[in-house]
């Protein structure tokens, strides 16, 4: 058993103090410290002050360290895994992109197989299956040739990994295949990539759509006469993800944000690329060649390709440029991606859920990540 003292432990509505957090694989107690009355038989870890926290979980990442989801191999994994955990993320979801059929199950079978195998790092809870279901209008980077109509042929040997598919409802076929996919899988529907209407999307929406792909971005804008895809995600109880990067979104928009779907409906993503966390100034995405310039990644022609974000920089950016307080931006890497997923086991820090921890200081510097009862990285 391994216990955690001396942190401010962050929970849903409220930050505990004088406490230890107790826990081996899952989480056992978190009880005040004076009623522990020996300690000898517990391996403790002093957080020496800092805040501890539900591990993070990014339900949007292609890539980092010069590799992504679509390279299809072990290797890749392995390495975005043991990367991310560095920034405090625990669980996450590999995002695949618009290419053809063969490159993306060929991702898809290999996200299957290193759920079951060892990880060095996070672990991963499944695939996000982005694009091929888009409309061309808001394709963003990914490649027109290789889109297609939604199609449950396409996914059928693969609804026991994919946990969310980001699609263009008002494209063709796109309304029955979101009531076949609500109706028969445990599988969330995205919108994203998509030029819909307000009325598209409210019908989208009634039908079982539950996110907003990396809201503001490859979708039109709201305006007066045309709310679009943001005036219903707006007036929904949908989920909107937000690369917080203050690239993608003005950071003046991470307040609105807050203020019209409040912390509990807003999930802080990565979407980054396989140039995070790298030094080269130039990469690549979905076979396509992308340019490092001011804290950015971008093809020839100047369309934003993904991000460098790290997660733990995410949390940052929306704390500093908001009133927010930190148990609720903590909410939008923990409890509130957890309970998009429907997962009750993690994001959290009740008894028995998995003890999927991040310890990390006031600048949201990661100093200690733990997967499953394992330290995975720790900072000296």
């Amino acid at each position: 058993m391994r216990g955690i003292i001396n942190g401010k432990i962050i929970l849903e509505n409220t930050i505990l103090e004088n406490h230890i957090l107790l826990f081996d694989k899952k989480i056992i107690d978190i009880l005040p410290i004076n009623a522990v009355s020996n300690l000898n038989d517990i391996e403790i870890i002093n957080a020496n002050g800092e805040f501890v926290s539900p591990g993070f979980i990014d339900i949007h990442i292609h890539g980092t360290n010069n590799y992504d989801t679509m390279d299809g191999t072990s290797e890749a994994l392995n390495v975005i895994s043991k990367t991310i955990c560095k920034n405090g993320v625990t669980s996450f979801l590999p995002a695949t992109m618009t290419m053809d059929k063969e490159s993306i199950y060929k991702a898809l079978d290999n996200i299957r197989n290193s759920m079951t195998s060892f990880l060095p790092g996070s672990e991963i809870l499944g695939a996000h299956l982005e694009g091929p279901f888009i409309n061309e209008k808001f394709k963003g980077a990914q490649q027109s040739k290789h889109i297609i109509k939604p199609s449950i042929d396409f996914i059928e040997n693969y609804i026991d990994i994919i946990k969310i598919i980001t699609l263009a409802p008002e494209i063709d076929n796109g309304k029955d295949f979101i009531k076949h996919v609500i109706n028969n899988y445990n599988i969330k529907i995205s919108i994203g990539h998509s030029a819909a209407s307000y009325e598209e999307t409210m019908e989208g929406i009634n039908l079982g759509i539950t996110g907003c792909t990396h809201t503001f971005n490859a979708m039109p804008p709201m305006l007066n006469r045309n709310p679009s895809i943001l005036g219903a995600a707006f007036n929904s109880d949908i989920y909107c993800e937000l690369i917080a990067d203050t690239i993608h979104v003005s950071p003046y928009m991470f307040s609105v944000l807050l203020k019209i779907k409040g912390a509990d409906k807003i999930i802080l993503i990565t979407d980054s690329m396989r140039a995070a966390s790298s030094t080269n100034e130039i990469s690549e995405l979905g076979g396509q060649t992308v340019y490092l310039k001011d804290n950015s990644a971008r093809l020839e022609d100047g369309t934003l390709a993904g991000s460098i974000l790290t997660l733990n920089t995410a949390v940052k950016n929306f704390l500093n440029n908001t009133s927010i307080s930190i148990n609720d931006v903590i909410k939008m890497v923990t409890i509130n991606p957890a309970k998009y997923l429907d997962l009750h086991d993690r994001g959290n820090l009740k008894k028995g859920s998995f003890a999927n921890i991040t310890i990390f200081n006031k600048d949201i510097d990661i100093l200690h990540t733990i997967v499953k009862g394992k330290s995975v990285f720790y900072k000296k």
